[in-house]
C-alpha cells in the first residue's frame, strides 16, 4: 500500500472551502421555501427540483423554457458591493421572455460561480433571486454554486438563470391574427434593465464619477440608480392575457432594443411604426446619451429606452386592455399601430423624434 503524500494536501488549501458552501445552502433555505407554491413544495438538496403540473392546474400544457443571465450589470454589483438585486434582474429577465409567450412561469433554477464563496455575499444574491420569484408567481426549486478558483478573479462572480412555463395548449402568444392597424401599446421599463451594460460602464468611466458619486440623474447614488432592478411584468401580463383574452402579441425590449426584439413576434408582411414622441425616456437615458455622445439610433438599438415590454392589440381593445394593466400597476401608453411591410423591409419602422 502507498504511503499518503507527505504535502498533505487538501481541497481548501486548492482554493475550494466546502464548508462555505454547505453554510450557504443553510442561509438560502428560508428564501428558498418563501418561493413555494403549487405544485412545487420541496426543499432543496436533493439532485433535481420536482414540479408538479396537475397540482397546479394544468390540464393539457405546454411547456416553454427560457434562460438568460443579467451581462455586465454584475461589474457594478461587486465594484459597488451591492449584490441584494442582481437576483431580480436574473429572474426578470427569464421570466418575461416566458410570458411574451403566453406561458405562467412555474419554477426556476439558478446558477451561481464564484473564484471564492463568501456564504454571506452568496446569501444575498439568491435572496434577490427568491424575491424575483415570487414576484413572478414561479418556485426556486434548486440551483448550483460552483466556487472555481482561478478562473474568475478578485470577487468576481457570474450568474445564470433557467426558468420553465407553461401555457394550455392552443393559448400560446403570439396569436395568428395579427393584423394591419392594430394598435401597439408601451410598457414603462423601471430604467436600464440588464441589457447595454458594456457601454453604460464605458460612459460611466468616461464621465469620471465613482459608484458612489450622487446620480446626475436621479435619487441616489451613481450605482443605486444604475442597479435598479429590471422589472417583472408577469403578473399583470397573464392577468390581462386571462381576463380579457385580446392580447395578440408581446415581446421583451431587450438587448437591440425595438429593431431586433418587436420583429421576433410578427408575421414577415408587417411592420411596427413607433411613435418614438409617444416615449418618456427616463433621466438616466439621456444623461447617457448626453455623455456618451451617443446617437438616437444607437440608443434605440442597445437599450430600451423606458419601454421595457410592448403589447399588440386590436384598434378597439385597447382601452379594455390598457385598463386591466393599469389596474395592475403598469404604465401603459399608446406607443404605435402595426403597418404593412414590403418584402425585405425593416420590421420595426419609426415616426417622430425620440427626446433624450
Amino acid at each position: 500500500m502507498s504511503e499518503p503524500g507527505k504535502n498533505g494536501l487538501t481541497y481548501s488549501d486548492a482554493g475550494v472551502d466546502i464548508d462555505a458552501g454547505n453554510l450557504l445552502v443553510e442561509k438560502i433555505k428560508p428564501h428558498v421555501r418563501s418561493t413555494r407554491r403549487p405544485g412545487a413544495d420541496g426543499e432543496i438538496g436533493g439532485f433535481g427540483g420536482l414540479f408538479d403540473l396537475k397540482a397546479a392546474g394544468f390540464k393539457d400544457p405546454v411547456l416553454v423554457a427560457a434562460n438568460d443571465g443579467v451581462g455586465t450589470k454584475l461589474k457594478i454589483a461587486i465594484e459597488a458591493n451591492k449584490h441584494d438585486t442582481v437576483g431580480i434582474d436574473l429572474v426578470a429577465m427569464c421570466v418575461n421572455d416566458l410570458v411574451v409567450q403566453g406561458a405562467e412561469p412555474l419554477f426556476f433554477l439558478d446558477y451561481f460561480a464564484t473564484g471564492k464563496l463568501d456564504p454571506d455575499q452568496g446569501a444575498a444574491i439568491v435572496g434577490g433571486i427568491a424575491a424575483g420569484c415570487r414576484e413572478a408567481g414561479c418556485a426556486l426549486i434548486g440551483g448550483e454554486t460552483a466556487e472555481m478558483p482561478g478562473m474568475y478573479a478578485g470577487g468576481d462572480y457570474d450568474l445564470a438563470g433557467f426558468a420553465v412555463g407553461a401555457a394550455e395548449r392552443g393559448q400560446l402568444l403570439p396569436a395568428g391574427d395579427i393584423a394591419e392597424g392594430d394598435v401597439i401599446l408601451g410598457l414603462a421599463s423601471s430604467g436600464v434593465h440588464s441589457n447595454g451594460y458594456s457601454l453604460v460602464r464605458k460612459i460611466v468611466s468616461l464621465s469620471g464619477l465613482a459608484w458612489d458619486a450622487p446620480a446626475p440623474f436621479g435619487e441616489g447614488t451613481l450605482a443605486d440608480v444604475l442597479m435598479t432592478p429590471t422589472r417583472i411584468y408577469v403578473k399583470p401580463l397573464l392577468k390581462a392575457i386571462r381576463e380579457t383574452g385580446k392580447l395578440k402579441a408581446l415581446a421583451h425590449i431587450t438587448g437591440g432594443g425595438f429593431p431586433e426584439n418587436i420583429p421576433r413576434v410578427l408575421p414577415k408582411h408587417l411592420a411596427a411604426e413607433i411613435d418614438l414622441a409617444a416615449i418618456q425616456a427616463p433621466a438616466v437615458f439621456s444623461w447617457l446619451a448626453k455623455t456618451g455622445g451617443v446617437a438616437a439610433n444607437e440608443m434605440l438599438r442597445t437599450f430600451n429606452c423606458g419601454v421595457g415590454m410592448i403589447v399588440v392589440v386590436a384598434a378597439e381593445d385597447a382601452d379594455q386592455v390598457t385598463s386591466v394593466l393599469k389596474a395592475e400597476g403598469e404604465t401603459v401608453f399608446a406607443l404605435g399601430r402595426m403597418v404593412a411591410r414590403d418584402e425585405g423591409a425593416a420590421g420595426t419602422v419609426y415616426k417622430g423624434t425620440l427626446t433624450l
